[in-house]
């Protein structure tokens, strides 16, 4: 079996579950890291015994390497992905894959224009909890969806933004609590629903903090090309990191997720629970949140798997694509103040 080598660019606080992952998977190895600050990629390279380097273009050019896990700040992402891509190599990038829909359109042309595969993190959708929801919805059990609401409220202070030199900023982070702290409950809820999206109407606003010019709150309506209404209410102000919380009604029950631990409750009384595996941990090393689970590796391990076998990774960057325009939809109607079209129903009909 071939072993893919892999090269990490960014070796900050990501970068422990990209690493471990590469390593503890029997198809790929550490090859390369890349990180600006040198002796932050120098310890890097030598606990995984591989090359580092401090620019990444030097890396794509120099090392031996046939994937790059991007997991840098938010606003190198599309550039990272393009040269990577005409370089030939693979990208497996961390979320957002960009900080604009243009952005995320030339990073997928880019990796389809030269035979590369594209993918992006949302590893979410790979815990136990997810797939039930997700599977309760195609096999039909939880009936047709009637409507959806999730929420997130968390604490980001002043003080957390100022150890930063691109968070809370619209230039480098792409946005606030929307794009950094919301964007997986955001993708799990369009995930479960699976449909187009007819439009966005939302709001946000910088409420709470005075150091950052991007939102704390942000709140609307996704409206769906079936019908389906989803409501979303997302803030980093409160007083500490709440579990997230998702609700899909369904014709036959409703599905709730609380943190990792999703429940449905059918119309008839019966109901289901599926959460976090105890017994599946993995030791990412110092430093890394418990609560960011196995999933990473586990979709580390899927992308590499499909590149084995010459197909699509679960979530590619079309598929990403797809929350990445959500959240510049939510964006785009909270700053102009109006009701932003993405698709309707009669081009979903004229598709058919």
């Amino acid at each position: 079996m071939k072993k893919y080598k892999a090269g990490i660019i960014g070796c900050g606080n990501i970068f422990p579950m990209h690493a471990a992952s590469i390593q503890l998977s029997d198809i790929a190895e550490v090859e390369a890291v890349c990180d600006v600050k040198e002796d932050r990629a120098k310890n890097s390279a030598a606990k995984y015994n591989c090359h580092y380097y401090t620019d990444y273009e030097e890396m794509l050019e120099k090392a031996d390497i046939d994937v790059v896990h991007i997991c840098t700040p938010h606003y190198n992402h599309a550039d990272i992905a393009i040269a990577a891509a005409n370089k030939g190599k693979h990208v497996l990038t961390e979320k957002p894959m960009s900080i604009s829909i243009e952005q995320a359109k030339e990073m997928v042309e880019a990796c389809e224009r030269n035979g590369v595969t594209l993918g992006v993190i949302f590893q979410n959708r790979y815990n136990p909890g997810s797939q039930l929801i997700k599977n309760a919805i195609q096999d039909g059990s939880l009936g047709q969806i009637l409507g959806a609401k999730c929420s997130v409220t968390w604490k980001r202070t002043d003080d957390y933004y100022k150890k930063s030199d691109w968070k809370g900023t619209w230039s480098k982070e792409g946005g606030g609590v929307l794009i950094d702290q919301a964007i997986h409950t955001m993708d799990l809820m369009r995930w479960f629903v699976g449909e187009d999206i007819e439009y966005v109407d939302a709001q946000i606003a910088n409420r709470a903090h005075e150091k950052i010019e991007v939102e704390d709150s942000a709140e609307g309506v996704i409206k769906f090309t079936n019908g389906v209404f989803a409501g979303f209410f997302a803030i980093n102000y409160y007083s500490y990191d709440a579990p997230v919380e998702i609700e899909i009604h369904g014709v036959k029950g409703i599905a709730k997720m609380v943190a990792d631990r999703a429940t449905i409750t059918y119309n008839d009384g019966t109901e289901i629970t599926r959460d976090k595996n105890p017994n599946e941990v993995i030791d990412y090393g110092e430093g890394v949140k418990i609560y960011w689970g196995v999933s990473h590796s586990k979709q580390i391990r899927d992308y590499y798997y499909s590149l084995q076998a010459g197909k699509a990774p679960y979530i590619d960057g079309r598929e990403a694509m797809k929350t990445q325009e959500l959240i510049a939809a939510v964006y785009q109607s909270g700053k102009e103040n109006k009701r932003v079209y993405l698709n309707s129903p009669e081009d979903k009909k004229a598709e058919k």
